[in-house]
């Protein structure tokens, strides 16, 4: 059997990655909940282990704004990507049985007391992103080119060096987003 060499995995390309944001924003194939964990690995390039673990203290809902926090501050969504996260606290499912009475899991499982099994979520997602990883995997790949690996790592709750393995391989370089900065603050 030869041996995993790391980068070799698909990625989905920047407009994979939108035309399946797209499928699942505007289309009526998927669960509430579902969508939301797409979301997550589509614009966050979050691990379904980690969707699966999120708790409502993770997630603000108010009247105008919806946040997440997947790392060190919360995360404003905008509309569309805040209308699943609005349906799903207004709707959690599993909540009229004696396994969940007041959970605050935002994927609550079938078992008393736990969240959704992190597997079981990625085979629901499997035939609307062709692969979590590939989708998760090409969106960390984008987000790498944005700005540098630290304030990414930071915001989205990632180790350092795992986002700048991406940055080097999408040859992204700082002085993209430094030139960025500069023309934002020349406006």
């Amino acid at each position: 059997m030869p041996r995993h060499r790391r980068g070799n995995s698909t990625k989905l390309s920047a407009t994979e990655q939108g035309a399946a944001l797209d499928r699942i924003v505007d289309g009526d194939t998927l669960t509430t909940r579902d969508k939301a964990a797409a979301i997550l690995v589509l614009v966050f390039g979050q691990q379904i282990q980690d969707i699966a673990a999120l708790t409502w203290d993770d997630i603000t809902v108010t009247e105008d704004l919806t946040t997440i926090t997947l790392g060190s501050g919360p995360i404003a969504l905008p509309t569309p990507l805040d209308g699943p996260w609005r349906e799903l606290l207004a709707n959690p499912g599993h909540d009229q049985t004696a396994a969940h009475p007041r959970s605050n899991w935002v994927f609550r499982g079938h078992s008393p007391g736990r969240h959704i099994d992190p597997m079981h979520l990625r085979l629901r997602l499997r035939d609307h992103l062709v692969s979590a990883r590939a989708a998760r995997l090409g969106t960390l790949h984008e987000l790498s080119k944005t700005a540098p690996a630290a304030i990414i790592a930071d915001v989205l709750g990632y180790h350092p060096s795992t986002i700048e393995r991406h940055a080097v391989d999408a040859a992204g370089t700082y002085a993209e987003y430094i030139a960025a900065v500069r023309e934002h603050c020349q406006r």
